[in-house]
């Protein structure tokens, strides 16, 4: 790769990232997001924590929201808690 053709991905990569190249991205992936803070909740927090927080969250990391609240509970625990090693 010549150093011409390295600068041009580089600035077309700094493109998408400002913003310019923005369809080009949505075209690929479903445009993700993550979040600054990863959740701090303990399984007592998300075992008590109402629909609404729960469905926040979820959609607030891009994960889906279907099913009654235990299962979002339950699916919440699985992605958000890790065990203790």
């Amino acid at each position: 790769m010549s150093s011409g053709s390295a600068a041009q991905s580089v600035l077309k990569m700094s493109a998408m990232v400002n913003g310019e190249g923005r369809q080009l991205g949505k075209e690929r992936c479903s445009y993700f997001q993550m979040p600054l803070h990863y959740p701090r909740y303990t399984k007592t927090d998300y075992e008590t924590m109402p629909e609404w927080k729960l469905n926040r969250l979820l959609v607030e990391y891009g994960l889906p929201v279907t099913g009654d609240v235990e299962y979002k509970r339950k699916f919440a625990m699985g992605a958000f808690l890790w065990p203790a090693i």
